[in-house]
């Protein structure tokens, strides 16, 4: 069957840059070896639904109309993937500025809470982009579709861990309602508070439920440490709407 919007699939992807240098992957080893590993990070492959901005619009498109199962490269231009770079995030400061002042072009640099990287050095004047470093850059997606998922309970467990970074939380369905049990430890976390009113409205609109009950569930033994969502590479664009997990950047 063909992928539409809507679907929740399994996907599993390595992003690069032209040049060839791994930025994203969901492949923990891969990770490991291009010493981009986020000991934070869920490897194995994200749960993202079709068409709902869990991932870079390029990237979203192409996966439309392929079957599960389906392995595949596509190259994306900026205005598809991390949006062009803008200018007026290129500044000229003075080095007085900066704590070491033994800058160099591709040093990164921190500056009134922002960070950036030394572009160009002239005498005691520097400039630096404040832009994304995958802003303005073409990039090429490996990926394949692990699979469609079908079971409600499936798609909300991955939906979670998207958002959460934590996998198989406790789902139970009945009658178009869905009881989560949410570890206590998660309900202080910053990131989770912002974002499970959208996970509660994707369930709505994607998975055709009448109501999501966020149950705190409390156990006599010490539950282990919640991890902090990593940010998934892939998904910058909907980072602004307090996105989810690539892709996770």
């Amino acid at each position: 069957m063909a992928i539409q919007k809507g679907d929740f699939i399994k996907l599993n992807y390595t992003g690069r840059f032209e040049d060839g240098r791994i930025f994203d992957t969901t492949n923990e080893e891969l990770a490991k070896q291009e010493e981009i590993y986020n000991p934070r990070g869920l490897y194995g492959g994200d749960v993202v639904i079709v068409g709902a901005g869990h991932t870079i619009e390029g990237l979203d498109e192409d996966l439309e109309g392929k079957e599960a199962g389906y392995s595949g490269t596509v190259s994306i231009p900026p205005e598809k993937a991390f949006g062009p770079s803008n200018p007026k995030l290129i500044e000229t400061i003075s080095i007085t500025k900066l704590q070491d002042r033994n800058v160099h072009p591709g040093m990164p640099v921190e500056v009134d809470g922002k960070r950036g990287v030394v572009s160009r050095v002239i005498g005691r004047r520097v400039t630096v982009d404040f832009n994304s470093p995958l802003a303005g850059k073409t990039v090429t997606y490996e990926y394949t579709i692990e699979k469609l998922l079908e079971e409600v309970v499936e798609k909300i467990q991955g939906l979670l861990a998207l958002y959460t970074g934590m996998r198989d939380m406790e789902v139970e369905i009945a009658d178009g309602v869905a009881k989560i049990y949410i570890p206590t430890g998660l309900t202080f976390n910053q990131r989770w508070l912002m974002a499970k009113n959208r996970v509660a409205s994707e369930l709505f609109k994607y998975a055709e439920l009448k109501e999501v009950q966020l149950i705190e569930k409390l156990t006599a033994e010490a539950e282990a440490e919640v991890p902090v969502p990593a940010e998934p590479e892939a998904e910058a664009n909907a980072e602004a709407e307090e996105e989810p997990s690539e892709t996770q950047e």
